[in-house]
């Protein structure tokens, strides 16, 4: 699955964060801060997985440029 899917979501019980080339390099704080907000807004991520786990699901992220634009324009 490659997008966000509120059901599942609720199920969630660990997060991951990959980062797509076209991101480029970011300093560790700028990455923190995407990734916190990623997963705070799953909904704007435009490569989301979920693997099911143990105790639920674990969500996926891979971040791209544009997802990070998204973030910026959401605040």
């Amino acid at each position: 699955m490659n997008k966000f899917d509120p059901r599942i979501d609720a199920l969630v019980m660990e997060t991951r964060t990959h980062w797509d080339p076209s991101v480029g390099t970011l300093s560790d704080e700028d990455r923190r801060w995407v990734a916190k907000s990623i997963h705070e807004q799953p909904q704007l991520a435009s490569h989301i997985a979920y693997e099911r786990s143990h105790t639920g699901f674990t969500r996926s992220i891979t971040v791209t440029l544009e997802d990070i634009q998204r973030l910026y324009l959401s605040r």
